[in-house]
């Protein structure tokens, strides 16, 4: 990390400068709940993981899908209050864009493309209370659960998706000190990986049709948002009318985005539309 910016790219170096000490009964628990299990638990196991060698009180873990609000993968939290479900939803409903991981990720977009899915480009962002001039994001994320400063762990995920894992430091542990930050950049990896496994897994297990939106989506980059909220409907099966009400349209409107998707993506209707998405999509 440079005094000009708070997030520095993981070296190689660093990732196997400090030995990280994870035992093999927690890699094992973590791995065997990598995309299988609850939601939040794979959260509060890398809390668990993290916290044995740096104190951490809570782990939360976004996806990121370009400007839009990101989605809320799983919490976990060891030592604060459940009020952590209702900030995460006050982050990804009002915070988010505030936040500066934001920079991060856009000056680090074109290197995390072109590293490979084996060796991913790591980003880490420290955040701390002094850090957030916005006063409402401030008090709700940091002042009100007792946060003394939060690292990101960010990742890209299939080109375009950033998955940000995040770690808060309790008031009672005081600030980051070199050595914590050291144990942090060697548990990176393990915790990247992880968290993109379970990610992968939960996309396809539990929801097949934003894993197929996905993947069409890297095919068909031009797509808009509200494009894929219209697939994303048609693919739960709504007919125009639900769609319309989903979407706050008249029912003209939801016809006539319906048709203008299809003519995007060079589909005659839902039939052929279920073909382009089973065949991966066209690389045109």
């Amino acid at each position: 990390m440079t005094a000009a910016r708070p997030w520095w790219a993981l070296t190689p170096a660093a990732a196997a400068g400090d030995d990280p000490a994870v035992s093999l009964a927690q890699v094992t628990a973590l791995l065997q709940k990598l995309g299988v299990s609850g939601r939040h638990e794979v959260a509060e196991d890398l809390l668990r993981i993290v916290s044995a060698r740096v104190p951490m009180a809570q782990c939360t873990i976004f996806s990121f899908e370009g400007e839009s609000a990101p989605r809320t993968v799983a919490i976990g939290d060891r030592s604060r209050t459940a009020a952590l479900r209702r900030i995460a939803q006050d982050y990804v409903t009002r915070y988010h864009p505030l936040d500066g991981c934001r920079d991060a990720m856009r000056a680090e977009l074109q290197a995390a493309r072109r590293a490979s899915a084996a060796q991913p480009h790591i980003v880490l962002h420290r955040q701390r209370p002094q850090d957030v001039a916005h006063p409402d994001y401030r008090r709700v994320c940091y002042a009100l659960p007792r946060i003394a400063e939060r690292i990101a762990m960010l990742s890209l995920y299939d080109g375009w998706r950033w998955l940000s894992v995040n770690f808060y430091r309790g008031e009672e542990h005081g600030p980051l000190t070199p050595g914590d930050l050291r144990a942090l950049e060697a548990l990176a990896p393990l915790v990247v990986h992880a968290v993109r496994l379970h990610y992968a897994g939960q996309l396809f297990d539990t929801d097949l049709a934003e894993w197929l939106l996905a993947r069409l989506h890297r095919q068909h980059p031009r797509l808009s948002k509200r494009d894929l909220d219209v697939l994303r409907g048609v693919l739960h099966g709504l007919g125009n009318a639900e769609l319309a009400q989903r979407l706050g349209l008249t029912l003209s409107s939801a016809q006539t985005y319906v048709k203008r998707v299809y003519r995007k993506l060079g589909v005659d209707g839902q039939r052929e539309l279920m073909g382009l998405l089973i065949q991966g999509g066209r690389t045109d």
